[in-house]
């Protein structure tokens, strides 16, 4: 998968919002205090590197090595593969990967 195509909106803000072992919801907003308005949900999550709250995520393309090391750990090449850098709190930008088998956006209100 290329980058996640994402709607226009303050989305600099984000945070694993729920995650049950196979389903992950990324929540996304410009202040997550009282509530968020795009939510990202991965079904059949298979593999997964990211802090739990991250800024500014910027999506990429994954690298050959990001692709090869998911399909070591996994034994296949996942359907979907998202690969970005983010502010995770720390001195220098995080390298996260996640792999699922599909995708949803969704943008609305959701209260925290």
């Amino acid at each position: 998968m290329t980058r996640l195509p994402l709607p226009d909106g303050p989305w600099e803000a984000w945070e694993l919002r729920r995650f049950d072992g196979s389903r992950l919801t990324l929540a996304a907003g410009a202040d997550l205090t009282y509530h968020h308005g795009l939510e990202v949900e991965l079904t059949d999550v298979l593999y997964l590197r990211c802090p739990t709250a991250f800024m500014d995520p910027v999506f990429r393309e994954p690298t050959a090595e990001e692709r090869a090391e998911v399909v070591r750990s996994t034994g296949e090449e996942p359907p979907v593969l998202l690969a970005f850098e983010a502010d995770g709190g720390g001195t220098a930008p995080v390298r996260c990967l996640l792999a699922a088998e599909a995708w949803a956006v969704r943008q609305g209100r959701f209260p925290r």
